[in-house]
């Protein structure tokens, strides 16, 4: 259709408030949008996505096309891919909490898509009309994609084993070789890397629209932008930038796409998601969509309404337990889930989740348990980061009773263990046993816990090994940013090094962290990247690096390839043994070999030191049950051997499965190829360990 044609075919009708957004049909396009304070609205239509002008702008009678705070109308004749934006008037009275400003253009809430091709954010900070250079949203029909049968896998909580991602991060660089790299199409091509790994779910860095072009500051020649992708311009919306082609309106479709392949390849899909804040900052920050929309219902203001209050660190905090706020969420959820099939979430800052609209911690928060309990939202995973940037740290009492939590507690307790720590072999143990101190008394349980050494916040594994302090130069503010106290350790060198010592001993602490991290109870959690021993040269803080810092180096997966085999065969292992991935904490029981369910020791058996203040070792036996195997772990991070006493078994042998000590490819032996144990004493070297199981 022409665009003459398109001009005189399209008729406006009083439309209606339900569903919020754009939402199209046969006939055509209903538009609804929520605002409680706007005077007045106009939709602005475009033809293309760099349309300078639209070519038809509707303004809406609040006598006919205003319901309660809801506006809306429907455009017969109007077709998906069509460009729109809107201009909201009402009182501009920041003291007051209203910022509504008409010579604004402003996206879509609900938008399904936008784009960016004429943007200019100083645009959207001034006083003066941004019609040539605003963002526009892009109608998008969601009803028409094959999806061959595929729904979300729902696999049980402790059969997972979850990997994270940056979706331009993973293939960006030349060396991934994926026709289309630093895309939602580039992830399905490495699938089969997936696959050969054993990861069950990759949970994505966030996938909602943000501003990409935003140049935080100018380093030796090169802007730095918003990388990591934690401010978001649109919940309902797929970044632009990670599609192929967005202007012509594809967004939904190349995303499920992607979630179609990886369920199709059994790997589950998790959105790591920004709820707390949005990408409008502060006071000074650009006006492109909630503050001109309804400022005072998007956001939490301080006393003095001109200013955000700032709980989440990035300028502004989102008013997440306001019904209309709390309905968004829910949507972009719904949405996220009946339309893309998506298989959980990650809630970044989540306990902003838990402020009420005085920015105090609730009890039970209404947005969090509605979240908890939607039926549509039933069988999906959800995950908080339980704290906040204002000190909320709700780490084994977040609201809800399914909700994970990443457990920092965890990370922590075994950075220190494995650096060489004294006097944690206690902390160690609840580690190890689902961090029972943590969840047990709330009723909770082991799957309530994110196991994690590394995530995209901080040093990957390898510079974990590799660096005592951060190195955040290149990122221009003065090495200041990024946490100092990393509980790292450099084995001896700060940085890359061609001694072979200090390479050997920097592998052997990757298999340690990569063992613990597999034999405890809990859901893993794996930064991409560091079963290859990928760099971040020391950087941790990444945020704002779009290049070789936080691009793959593909290479690596080839040099390093006895690290990922150990790290795949650490994952075969824990998937074949059924008490490493029980839901239930430990009780006490005994198997039919005398063995309880869990034991612990130190060097003696029954005598772990839980008191000993220098105490660097702790071993564990697992009594199997219905016949599997037991397992018997010997932990020993001091820097010497030690013999540790081997349990004795009446009807059973050991064998030796893992040594962390050994050289590839004996430190891990698969199924059917474990070495027969019958010594009373096993000699554990210094800063390693060994696991044996029973036959």
């Amino acid at each position: 259709m022409s665009k003459i044609e398109l001009k005189i075919a399209l008729s406006v009708e009083r439309g209606s408030p339900h569903p919020v957004g754009a939402t199209a049909d046969n006939d055509g396009v209903n538009f609804s949008l929520f605002s409680g304070n706007a005077t007045g609205v106009e939709l602005l239509l475009f033809h293309t996505h760099d349309d300078v002008e639209p070519f038809r702008i509707v303004r809406l009678d609040p006598y006919v096309n205003k319901t309660f705070h809801f506006w809306h109308l429907y455009v017969r004749g109007l077709r998906p891919g069509t460009h729109y934006a809107y201009r909201v008037d009402g009182p501009s009275d920041p003291t007051a909490g209203h910022r509504f400003n008409r010579n604004k253009v402003l996206i879509d809430p609900y938008a399904r898509g936008n784009t960016n091709a004429l943007w200019k954010r100083a645009d959207a900070c001034g006083p003066q009309d941004n019609l040539k250079t605003s963002m526009r949203s892009v109608v998008i029909h969601s009803g028409s994609y094959n999806w061959e049968g595929d729904r979300p896998l729902n696999r049980p909580m402790e059969d997972t084993i979850i990997y994270e991602i940056h979706v331009r991060g993973f293939t960006r660089s030349p060396s991934s070789g994926v026709r289309h790299p630093g895309t939602f199409s580039g992830i399905i091509e490495k699938i089969p890397y997936l696959q050969s790994l054993g990861i069950t779910a990759v949970e994505l860095l966030p996938v909602f629209d943000f501003d990409e072009s935003d140049v935080l500051r100018v380093v030796d020649g090169t802007p730095l932008r918003n990388f990591w992708g934690y401010s978001t311009l649109g919940f309902f919306a797929p970044q632009s930038a990670y599609c192929i082609a967005p202007e012509a309106g594809g967004h939904l479709d190349e995303f499920r796409d992607m979630v179609k392949a990886l369920h199709k390849a059994g790997i589950e899909v998790i959105l790591d998601v920004v709820f707390n804040h949005t990408d409008e900052g502060n006071h000074l920050g650009p006006l492109f969509s909630f503050k001109g929309i309804d400022n005072r219902t998007y956001y939490l203001t301080e006393r003095d309404q001109r200013f955000y209050a700032n709980y989440t660190g990035c300028g502004n905090t989102l008013n997440c337990n306001h019904h209309i706020v709390g309905k968004l969420i829910l949507d972009s959820l719904r949405y996220w889930v009946r339309e893309t099939h998506v298989d959980g979430f990650r809630f970044d800052e989540g306990s902003i989740l838990a402020r009420g609209e005085d920015g105090d911690p609730l009890k039970h928060p209404p947005v969090v348990w509605q979240i908890e309990l939607d039926e549509e939202l039933s069988d999906s995973k959800l995950i908080a980061e339980a704290w906040d940037a204002a000190g909320l740290y709700q780490i084994g009492h977040f609201p809800g009773d399914r909700w994970a939590e990443w457990n920092g507690r965890y990370r922590d307790d075994i950075r220190r263990f494995v650096k060489g720590d004294p006097g944690l072999v206690g902390a160690l143990a609840s580690r190890l046993a689902g961090s029972a101190d943590l969840y047990e008394d709330d009723g909770e349980l082991p799957i309530n816990s994110i196991n994690f050494i590394t995530c995209h916040d901080g040093f990957t594994l390898n510079d974990l090994v590799s660096y005592d302090a951060k190195h955040n130069e290149s990122n221009g503010e003065n090495n200041q940013d990024g946490i100092n106290d990393n509980l790292s350790w450099n084995c001896g060198i700060e940085g890359e090094t061609s001694d072979p010592a200090i390479e050997l001993l920097r592998e052997r602490q990757v298999k340690n962290f990569a063992t613990i991290l597999l034999l405890s109870r809990g859901v893993p959690m794996i930064l991409g990247g560091d079963e290859i021993r990928r760099t971040q040269r020391g950087n941790n803080n990444a945020y704002c690096q779009d290049n070789e810092i936080s691009w793959w180096d593909w290479s690596l997966a080839d040099k390093n390839r006895h690290i990922f085999r150990f790290w795949k065969q650490m994952i075969e292992f824990r998937k074949n043994h059924p008490a490493l991935r029980s839901r239930y904490f430990f009780k006490g029981s005994i198997n039919e070999r005398g063995l309880p369910d869990v034991s612990w020791h130190g060097c003696k058996l029954n005598s772990p030191g839980w008191a000993d203040p220098y105490s660097r070792v702790l071993a564990m036996t697992l009594g199997g049950f219905n016949g599997e195997a037991d397992i018997h772990v010997m932990m020993n991070m001091y820097w010497e051997a030690i013999g540790f006493e081997v349990p004795l078994l009446e009807d059973r042998l050991w064998f030796r499965a893992v040594d962390t000590a050994a050289l590839s490819p004996h430190e891990i032996l698969g199924p059917g190829r474990e070495s027969l144990f019958t010594d009373r004493i096993c000699k554990v070297e210094g800063r390693s360990i060994v696991v044996l199981i029973s036959k």
